[in-house]
C-alpha cells in the first residue's frame, strides 16, 4: 500500500513532463535513461531558446535554469560528489517491487521534483497576472501607465514593511523607557549608571532566574538557559539589550531580538553533544586550517583577521565562532600580550597584508588604552592601509561608544593614507534605537564609515523584513555591506534559511529599493575557502536533491580561475520545511511561491 501510494504520487508529478515519464518507466538500462533524458533536455532547451511559442514569455528563463539544474544533477561527477544518485533513486521508486532498505521520499522531495518538472516544461505558473498595459503605448501615455505600475509595486512592498516594528517608533521608545525603569529598579541603579558602559558590563545578565525577574520567559527559554549555564555554555545579555525585549513573549515584535541571545533546547543539547565529540561542526569555518599563528586568520591575499579577544559583552546564539568564544567574564578571553605581540609581528613581517579586521569576540570590550595601543601598533606598520573594527556594541551596548573612545580611534583615521571603518551587526529593525543611532553618528561625525553585516536567519527572513532593515539602516547612517547565509552548523539548524530564499529576497524585495540602500552582497562563507557570492550563478551549482528534500550544492572557491583549489559540497535546508515553518508563524506560502525556482 505504501509503495503504491508513493509510486502513484510520483507518477502524477511526472505527468507534468510526459517525455521524462516515458523514459523513466521504460525497461532500458539506467545509463541509457540518463542519455535519453539528456537528449530531451537539450532539445527542450534548444527549442526554448529559439523562441518556442509553446513556452509563455519569461517562462523560457525558468526552463533554461531548471534544465541546467537537472543536467547538473544527472552528471556522474555530481553523483560522486553528493554520494547519491537522484536518477537511480527515482528509478528504484518506480521499478522496485518493494522499498526494503530504501529511504522513503519526504513531502519536501516530492515538492522539489514537482517544481523541477514544472520548471523544465515551462509550467511554473508564477506569472499569474496579465501583461502591464504600458508596453502598448509610447511617450507620456506609456510613462504614466508605467509610473502607476511602479507605485502599485511599491505599495505592495510597503504593506509588508508596515508589519514590522522599528526601535525608532514612538510607541516602542515609550515602552522601552518603562523597561529601563524596571531594570534599574531591579539593580537599584541610577540613570547615570545606566549610561556608563562599565556598569552595563558589570551587570550582564547571565542566568535564568535573574532574567526571569525582569522579563517573562517561556518555560522552554528558562530551561534552556538553566541548562546552558550548568554546562558552561556562554550566555550573557547586557541590561541595555534586555530593555529591547517586550516584557511578555509571543507578541511577535521582539522575536528576532530574543532569538539572537536566548538559546533553544536544541542548541544547548547539540552544543553539549558536540563538545564531547568531534570538533568539525564547532569550527565550521575550519579556522584551524587558515590560522598561520594564534590570533590570526587568513583566507585572502591582502587582508587578515586579528582576534585580540574571544568574548563579547553579549553572546549571540548563532555566533560563527561559538567553538572558541569564552564566557563573558573569562580571564582567558583576551589574547595574552606575548601572543598579541607575535601576531602583530607576523602582520608586520607579511608586507602583502594591506588590511586588518580587528574582531574576535568584540574588541571594543577592551579598555580605551588597550584599543588605542593596538591601533597605534597597527598604524606603525607601513603596509597596513585600512583597519576594520568588527563590533556589535553599537547594537548591544551603545554606551560603550563614548566621545573619548571615538576620538581615540579617529587618531588613526587619516584619509588618503589610512582608513578606519566600523563593521557592525544590526539584525533587525527592532534593534535600531535612538541610542544606537547616536552611537553610529559619533563615528560618522569624525568621518568614519559604519557598515552592517546581516546574518540572514529564519527570524529576519519574512517578506520584506530585511528590506525594511536596510531602509532604516541607511537613515541612521549605516551602509548595508554583507548579508550572510546562516552557517550550516548542526547546533543552529533552527536559524538556517534555504539559499533560494536569499536569492529570492535579493531579486524580488531588495531590488525594489534604491541603489543607495541595496548595497549589500549576499554571500555564503564557505569553510576554509571564504566568501562565495551567491548572486553569481557561476560560483555554485545544485548537484542533487536528497530524499529528505534538501538540495545539495557544490560551491566554487573564489580563486578558481587563479589556482587549482578544491570545491565544497554543502547540504542546504529543505525549502519545503522552510515554507511550512513560515506558515506556522502566520505567513502566506503564496507570497513565497517563486522560491522553488531560485538555484
Amino acid at each position: 500500500m505504501e509503495r503504491e501510494k508513493i509510486r502513484s504520487r510520483l507518477l502524477k508529478i511526472l505527468d507534468l513532463a510526459p517525455p521524462i515519464k516515458e523514459i523513466l518507466l521504460s525497461e532500458a538500462p539506467l545509463d541509457d535513461k540518463r542519455q535519453s533524458i539528456r537528449h530531451f533536455l537539450e532539445d527542450m532547451l534548444r527549442r526554448t531558446l529559439e523562441d518556442d511559442p509553446v513556452v509563455p514569455p519569461l517562462e523560457c528563463i525558468q526552463v533554461r535554469d531548471a534544465i541546467r539544474v537537472f543536467e547538473s544533477i544527472l552528471s556522474r561527477r555530481s553523483e560522486r560528489l553528493a554520494g547519491y544518485s537522484l536518477l537511480r533513486y527515482l528509478n528504484d521508486l518506480l521499478h522496485r517491487s518493494d522499498y526494503h532498505g530504501l529511504e522513503r521520499p519526504s513531502p519536501g522531495f516530492l515538492a522539489e521534483m514537482e517544481h523541477l518538472m514544472r520548471g523544465v516544461m515551462g509550467k511554473t505558473g508564477i506569472y499569474q497576472e496579465k501583461m502591464p498595459a504600458f508596453p502598448k503605448y509610447e511617450g507620456r501615455r506609456a510613462a504614466k501607465l508605467r509610473s502607476a505600475d511602479l507605485s502599485r509595486m511599491m505599495r505592495a512592498a510597503e504593506k509588508f514593511m508596515a508589519l514590522y516594528a522599528c526601535g525608532l517608533d514612538e510607541d516602542v521608545i515609550r515602552r522601552r523607557s518603562r523597561n529601563k525603569v524596571r531594570i534599574l529598579d531591579y539593580f537599584k541603579a541610577t540613570e547615570l549608571e545606566w549610561d556608563d558602559w562599565r556598569w552595563q558590563t558589570k551587570h550582564i545578565i547571565r542566568n535564568a532566574d535573574t532574567l526571569a525577574a525582569m522579563v517573562e520567559l517561556t518555560e522552554d527559554e528558562y530551561r534552556a538557559i538553566k541548562l546552558a549555564r550548568e554546562n558552561r555554555i556562554p550566555f550573557g545579555i547586557t541590561p541595555y539589550y534586555l530593555s529591547l525585549f517586550d516584557r511578555k513573549p509571543g507578541g511577535g515584535r521582539d522575536t528576532a531580538v530574543r532569538a539572537q541571545v536566548l538559546p533553544s533546547m536544541h542548541y544547548v543539547t547539540k552544543m553539549m553533544a558536540l563538545r564531547e565529540g568531534s570538533e568539525h561542526s564547532m569550527d565550521f569555518m575550519l579556522e584551524r586550517d587558515t590560522s598561520p599563528i594564534e590570533g590570526i586568520t587568513r583566507r585572502y591575499p591582502s587582508i587578515v583577521i586579528l582576534k585580540p579577544i574571544l568574548t563579547c559583552p553579549q553572546i549571540c546564539v548563532y555566533c560563527q565562532r561559538n567553538w572558541e568564544i569564552e564566557d563573558v567574564y573569562s580571564a582567558n578571553a583576551a589574547l595574552g600580550q606575548e601572543k598579541l605581540d607575535r601576531a602583530l609581528n607576523w602582520i608586520e613581517e607579511t608586507p602583502e597584508i594591506h588590511e586588518v579586521l580587528v574582531t574576535g569576540g568584540d574588541p571594543l570590550l577592551l579598555s580605551d588604552d588597550r584599543i588605542e595601543n593596538l591601533l597605534y601598533r597597527l598604524s606603525k606598520i607601513p603596509h597596513v592601509e585600512r583597519i576594520r573594527i568588527g563590533t556589535r556594541t553599537p547594537v548591544t551596548l551603545p554606551q560603550r561608544i563614548t566621545d573619548t573612545l571615538v576620538r581615540d580611534i579617529n587618531h588613526f583615521h587619516h584619509p588618503g593614507k589610512r582608513e578606519v571603518i566600523i563593521i557592525t551587526h544590526f539584525e533587525h529593525p527592532y534593534e535600531i534605537t535612538p541610542q544606537a543611532l547616536e552611537a553610529v553618528q559619533k563615528f560618522r561625525r569624525y568621518g568614519m564609515e559604519v557598515y552592517n553585516q546581516l546574518v540572514y536567519t529564519f527570524y529576519n527572513s519574512r517578506k520584506f523584513e530585511a528590506a525594511f532593515l536596510r531602509h532604516k539602516l541607511r537613515l541612521i547612517g549605516v551602509t548595508p555591506y554583507y548579508t550572510f547565509n546562516t552557517k550550516g552548523k548542526e547546533e543552529t539548524d533552527e536559524y538556517r534559511v534555504p539559499i533560494s530564499r536569499l536569492l529570492q529576497e535579493q531579486h524580488e524585495e531588495a531590488r525594489l529599493l534604491p541603489g543607495t540602500v541595496r548595497t549589500d552582497e549576499i554571500v555564503f562563507n564557505v569553510p576554509r575557502l571564504g566568501k562565495n557570492y551567491l548572486r553569481a550563478r557561476q560560483h555554485h551549482d545544485v548537484i542533487s536533491i536528497l530524499p529528505d528534500g534538501c538540495r545539495v550544492f557544490e560551491f566554487h572557491p573564489w580563486e578558481k580561475k587563479l589556482e587549482l583549489v578544491d570545491t565544497y559540497v554543502y547540504t542546504d535546508v529543505s525549502v519545503y520545511d522552510y515554507v511550512r515553518r513560515l506558515r506556522s508563524v502566520g505567513e502566506d506560502p503564496a507570497d513565497y511561491r517563486t522560491i522553488w525556482y531560485y538555484y
